[in-house]
């Protein structure tokens, strides 16, 4: 089943997704018909109203992470990736620490 399809079937029918989305019933019906490719903005209200059961990555398979690259990143990972140091400590940053320990 297509996530469009899942997704009309969570909320109620075309006519209840539509108007949780402020479009109206003609626009899912096409969307449904065509296969057209949904705006990020209909993806993200998609995966609220179906709590998360019809995804942003399932109604968007071939560019996501563009769109959203958090995503892409596992759960929880918000740091930066670590990085080796630009250069060498300089002279008199050793010298400090001979001096200060």
């Amino acid at each position: 089943m297509k996530a469009l399809d899942f997704a009309i079937e969570i909320v109620g029918g075309v006519g209840r997704l539509a108007t949780a989305l402020g479009v109206g019933q003609s626009v899912v019906s096409n969307w449904r018909a065509r296969g057209t490719l949904l705006e990020a903005k209909h993806c993200v209200a998609i995966e609220r109203l179906t709590q998360g059961a019809v995804t942003r990555q399932q109604m968007r398979p071939a560019d996501w992470w563009e769109i959203w690259p958090e995503l892409a990143q596992p759960p929880g990972s918000n740091d930066l990736p670590a990085t080796k140091p630009i250069a060498e400590p300089c002279a008199l940053e050793t010298k400090q620490e001979a001096i200060y320990g």
